[in-house]
């Protein structure tokens, strides 16, 4: 590390002994399925806002936080300080802090004075006051428009949160921090970019002008411990006996849309399903931001470039997915399909990818059809609506449907089997459904899970692979 002013000397000071985190306790786990393996997963224990009150988000502590930190990376070695294990580092810096908070007369107690030097460790190494949020387990978006104002969601309701930004300009150096560190930028020539962190957080942001108030930012956050149908089960989201139904149309190489509204849990249910694809199988996985987490080990991960300063060099959806098809696939995983790659995505699952999974963007199972219509339609081909859906209803066999509830809570409210054509019409049949009742005087949506009695038609092909799907599973009079 360089050597600092004469105001400031580098003698060590000891690192603060580590507290130990107090025990959780396991949740319950679920009772044992064929096709469900259980698992005990930990619920993390939700933490409360910052206090406004506290003394460290005043102007003027986080005016001393931003000088000091320019001050430490003019005066400081910081990629020799970064090799450093984290406890060393910690010293060092907590030592320069103490100095600096001496000379600024600056009236910290020992934790207040923790709390500071991690602050300055996250805006030297981390993303400044977004680190605690990120940190935040409870957390699953986070939603900043312009310096002042944050939100953040937790358990589906949003709330606002005490993350101070200097100015303007602090926020813009935390957003370049972002964006730069996959290869992107954002400026007032580019000022809409989707990023990702690096722990796989999806990153959406818009500067001026399009952001009218400042820098608008949307964090999705990349869970550390995926969601597995056992905790989807757990949660609520989806009963045991259409879990298992999911479980083993996977396996048996069903092709599944996974469709619903923004932020309804698409995505965490395709990492769900994932689990059951065999570990012997070659998946390829195509999205604009990398976020899926499959565990097989057998895996070929692609993302779309934007285009270059110059406007060149963009590569999308669509040209992946046809590269795709030349590396050998067993299935194609579309992390979100958006485009005129719906064409290509179809001709995949009709010639020998089956098995293959997407989501789509629509409120119920008969508007993703006609969503998925819509964007064969965008590739341009002289085809008729009865030719399209012809390819639709030959690729696809199933369609899981998810919604947020107004309580902020994500529930399957359908799964729908499509069994062919009639005509120029598409043939579908609820298997499951949620029906909805009412809504209790604090807000939460009051419902149930049932079968409708009919029986899916590719029980078929899973008897032939060895999986037995009890026939009570499909009996509307037997609760779920």
């Amino acid at each position: 590390m360089n050597a600092m002013s004469s105001r400031f000397s580098l003698r060590r000071a000891p690192a603060p002994e580590p507290v130990a985190p107090p025990p959780l306790a396991p949740a319950p786990a679920v009772a044992e399925s064929p096709l469900l393996v259980p698992t005990v997963m930990v619920e993390p224990k939700p933490k409360a806002p910052a206090e406004s009150g506290n003394p460290l988000l005043s102007d003027k502590f986080l005016d001393a936080k931003v000088r000091l930190h320019r001050r430490l990376i003019e005066e400081v070695n910081l990629s020799a300080l970064e090799k450093l294990p984290e406890d060393e580092m910690r010293a060092h810096i907590q030592q320069l802090v103490t100095q600096y908070i001496v000379v600024e007369r600056l009236a910290l107690n020992t934790n207040e004075l923790n709390a500071f030097v991690a602050e300055i460790l996250d805006e030297m190494t981390g993303l400044g006051p977004l680190e605690p949020l990120l940190k935040d387990p409870s957390i699953s978006d986070i939603l900043i428009n312009g310096h002042e104002a944050t939100f953040v969601e937790r358990g589906g309701l949003l709330e606002p949160v005490a993350c101070r930004f200097k100015d303007e300009a602090h926020l813009l150096r935390i957003i370049n921090k972002i964006v730069s560190a996959v290869g992107r930028r954002v400026d007032e020539s580019h000022p809409l970019c989707d990023a990702r962190l690096l722990d796989g957080s999806r990153v959406n942001v818009a500067v001026r002008p399009i952001g009218v108030d400042g820098p608008l930012v949307s964090i999705r956050k990349f869970s550390k411990k995926p969601f597995n149908l056992t905790k989807l089960v757990d949660i609520g989201a989806i009963k045991p006996q259409m879990a298992e139904l999911l479980a083993a149309a996977v396996k048996a190489r069903v092709t599944t849309i996974i469709s619903g509204g923004t932020g309804s849990g698409k995505t965490t249910m395709l990492n769900a399903l994932s689990a059951f694809i065999s570990e012997k199988e070659r998946l390829i996985t195509i999205e604009d931001a990398a976020e899926l987490q499959l565990q097989q080990p057998h895996v070929a991960r692609m993302e779309t470039r934007p285009p270059n300063i110059e406007g060149k060099g963009e590569i999308r959806q669509r040209e992946l997915v046809k590269n795709a098809l030349r590396m050998r696939p067993e299935r194609i995983i579309l992390g979100e399909c958006r485009g005129e790659e719906a064409f290509d995505m179809l001709q995949a699952m009709n010639t020998g990818h089956e098995g293959s999974m997407a989501t789509i963007h629509a409120n119920n199972p008969r508007e993703a059809i006609s969503r998925m219509e819509q964007l064969v339609g965008m590739a341009g081909l002289p085809m008729t609506i009865a030719s399209i859906r012809g390819q639709i209803a030959a690729a696809v066999r199933l369609i899981v449907q998810l919604q947020r509830m107004s309580d902020g809570k994500r529930r399957v409210t359908a799964v729908t089997e499509i069994t062919g054509m009639e005509g120029d019409i598409v043939q579908m049949q609820d298997i499951y459904k949620y029906v909805r009742t009412g809504t209790a005087e604090d807000g939460t949506v009051e419902g149930h899970f049932q079968a409708t009695g009919v029986r899916p038609r590719f029980l078929a092909d899973l008897q032939a692979k060895g999986i037995k799907i009890p026939a009570a599973y499909f009996d509307p009079s037997k609760p779920l």
